[in-house]
Order: structure tokens, then C-alpha cells, then sequence
């Protein structure tokens, strides 16, 4: 059976390319998947992410290790698809408008790049996830290197189009 998503690129946004004091060192990274099959179940689709290699990355530098055993701050081990609860678009942008501003407010040109990037993946997504926060019994042997890390799942069917999300600090 074919590979159900195919890893298809990176965008990456460093607050830091921005010039502004309060960039708090914040970034969003964003990863998407062509989806081979748009009809099966979001439980089943959320396992194949947590299964691909792409998924393992500890968003710290390391980048994406092929055997590797952490995601994010979390042990690979502790994230399930029952991890992840739905949202709806109003509650993903505002949580993403409010992580971004956290400091103040953000220059002309980050805002519209986020609002080009991220916002129409929210808005196009017939489903929407965020990973609820696991607690620190499930933080790998540095996971608490991120005083912020959120991270949202956006399924456009349609397009047949996974995007996985990563707002968080370092």
C-alpha cells in the first residue's frame, strides 16, 4: 500500500528576521504532507503523522532524526492520536494571534507573513487539532528547553493536504 502521507516541505518563520526588540526568540514552523487518502479517519491520519519520519524532530536544533525518540519536548513514546483535540478556526487563530503578540505588537511585515503562511491553513482546514499539553512527566531528558511550544494539525481534505504546525521558542 502507498505511503498514506508524502512529506512535500518546510516553511520556517524566525521572529528574529524581523526587526523588533520583543521577538522573544519565537518562531512557527510549518511542515506539510500530501495526503493519499483523503476518505480514512482523522484517528488514522493522526497516527500516520506520528509515524513519519518528519515527526521526529525536537524542534531545538536537532532537526529530524530518522530513529529518533523525541518530538518536540516529549518523549515519541507519549503522543497519541488521543493527544490531540480538535479546534475550531475563531480558537486556532486567536491562540496563534495571542502566542505571536505576547510581547507587543508584532511588525507590519511579520504580521502579513503570517497572515500569508499560517492563517489560510487555518482557514482552509476541514479539521483542526492542537496537542494538548502532555505535562512534564512526559518531557524527554531536555524537553523543557521551550517556555512556549504549541503545536496544531490542520486536515484540508480537499486539497488533500496535511499541514503540521510548531509555534514556540527557543
Amino acid at each position: 500500500m502507498q505511503e498514506a502521507l508524502t512529506y512535500l516541505g518546510q516553511t520556517f518563520i524566525n521572529f528574529r528576521e524581523f526587526l523588533f526588540e520583543d521577538h522573544a526568540r519565537r518562531w512557527v514552523d510549518i511542515k506539510r504532507f500530501g495526503m493519499s487518502h483523503s476518505d480514512v479517519g482523522d484517528t488514522h491520519i493522526l497516527t500516520e503523522l506520528i509515524g513519519h519520519e518528519q515527526f521526529r524532530d525536537d524542534y531545538a536544533g536537532g532537526g529530524v532524526e530518522a530513529d529518533g525518540l523525541r518530538h518536540g519536548p516529549y518523549w515519541l513514546r507519549n503522543v497519541s492520536p488521543a493527544a490531540y483535540v480538535r479546534m475550531d478556526e475563531m480558537g486556532a487563530n486567536a491562540m496563534l494571534r495571542d502566542w505571536a503578540a505576547q510581547s507587543g505588537p508584532l511588525p507590519v511585515a511579520l504580521s502579513a507573513r503570517l497572515e500569508h503562511e499560517v492563517h489560510p491553513l487555518v482557514a482552509g482546514a476541514t479539521e483542526r487539532y492542537r496537542l494538548s499539553d502532555l505535562g512534564h512527566e512526559a518531557f524527554h531528558d531536555w524537553g523543557g528547553v521551550h517556555i512556549d511550544f504549541h503545536e496544531l494539525v490542520f486536515i484540508d481534505r480537499p486539497a488533500k493536504i496535511l499541514s503540521l504546525l510548531v509555534a514556540a521558542d527557543d
